[in-house]
């Protein structure tokens, strides 16, 4: 076997190991927004996220790729390895966006908006980053360094999340007489269960985004890549946990299992270019920003009962920002030039889409369906039918 032979090998394998990791992320997502919604709405939310992954990959699969990249060609591995990789990174977007706008969301039309930003939407800012770059030697061509996606795939989400949120309103009965009703969550072993999935899945999700691990340069800046980033979400776990005991004496393990996943999110960018001190300043900046901004967007009633624009949105944009803070070779300018080009097309063309697809089949569930549950009319099946629904 040649030397060639082994490093395709080694790095198809590394590829579809990394997205299995990352598809690990699927339940993740489920596991954690099942937890954190109220009992009527679970198999809902479970249903949600299982079809993201079918709809959003099966369309990537059919249009987006292609847009994205322009071409299956790959000389380094297998290209069915290199799409399946890729591929599992398209229904994130949608799931930040889900997990946002549950308990008052229809599925039909959230599938709907799926296709779109699978096939076309996701595809674009994939382009113009990472891939066949069809804003190439224009004046809005990137050069924003974001290795596996704090801003095209997190940010993404976050401003199709907040397009959602604009367009859809609050869930019923959230914000009462300028009083914010707190809606705790239902199943706290779940929190727990799908953020520890996420976090696990996110060392495929950042570590196989280094695209190769067949020398020993390669294999080191894997090791790195995959150690600053559960670094950047210990410390983001750690800030949550003494913020929140230093204002109310409480340690509320949904805040600090959110800190993580802030400093997780913040480290995507560039978790292979920093040395081993500078993701715990990160991490946690991320994980203190993430207690700071979920009242900050109830105070603007922007509910989002699972935290994700304080999570995806605004550690996506301070991950990207500081690589170009940290990084010497990399230019802050860039940074922010990529952020702000992402952001208008994210939001407005998502804002668009969902405005349309609202006018012919309404997002919003009727209040009584709120009441009732999404699980009884959405589903038929429900999570804990031998428990009363809680209105």
């Amino acid at each position: 076997m040649s030397e060639a032979d082994f490093k395709y090998i080694i790095d198809t394998f590394f590829a579809l190991f990394a997205m299995v990791l990352i598809i690990f992320m699927v339940p993740g997502f489920a596991m954690l927004e099942a937890g954190l919604v109220r009992t009527k709405n679970v198999s809902s939310v479970l249903t949600v996220n299982t079809m993201i992954y079918a709809v959003a990959s099966m369309f990537f699969l059919l249009i987006g790729y292609t847009i994205a990249f322009g071409s299956w060609e790959n000389s380094s591995m297998s290209i069915w390895a290199a799409f399946l990789f890729q591929m599992a990174f398209v229904g994130k977007t949608v799931n930040i966006m889900s997990g946002g706008v549950s308990e008052r969301v229809k599925i039909i039309p959230l599938m709907i908006f799926t296709v779109v930003m699978a096939a076309v939407i996701y595809p674009l800012v994939v382009n113009i980053s990472w891939g066949a770059d069809l804003l190439k030697d224009t004046v809005l061509d990137l050069n924003m360094y974001d290795l596996a996606g704090s801003t095209v795939i997190h940010s993404t989400g976050g401003w199709a999340l907040l397009a959602a949120i604009l367009i859809i309103g609050p869930r019923k009965g959230r914000y009462k007489n300028g009083n914010i009703r707190v809606i705790p969550a239902s199943n706290v072993p779940l929190v727990v269960l799908g953020a520890m999935v996420l976090w696990i899945g996110w060392f495929g999700f950042n570590g196989g985004s280094v695209g190769s691990i067949s020398s020993v340069e390669n294999a080191n800046t894997v090791a790195k890549t995959i150690m600053n980033t559960n670094t950047a979400g210990l410390a983001g776990a750690i800030i949550a946990a003494a913020i929140m005991y230093m204002r109310y004496r409480l340690l509320d393990i949904t805040m600090i299992l959110n800190g993580a996943l802030g400093g997780l999110v913040a480290i995507t960018a560039g978790p292979d270019l920093y040395d081993m001190y500078t993701p715990i300043l990160i991490g946690a900046i991320g994980g203190a920003l993430v207690v700071f901004a979920v009242p900050m967007f109830d105070k603007l009633r922007l509910d989002d009962p699972v935290g994700a624009l304080s999570v995806h949105l605004i550690n996506g944009i301070w991950g990207t920002l500081a690589v170009g803070i940290f990084v010497e070779s990399v230019s802050i300018v860039d940074q922010l030039k990529g952020i702000v080009v992402v952001a208008l097309f994210a939001f407005v063309s998502s804002y668009a889409v969902i405005f349309v697809i609202n006018k012919f089949v309404k997002f919003r569930a009727e209040d009584d369906v709120q009441v009732e549950g999404l699980d009884v009319n959405e589903v038929g099946v429900e999570a804990y039918p031998e428990f009363k629904r809680a209105i």
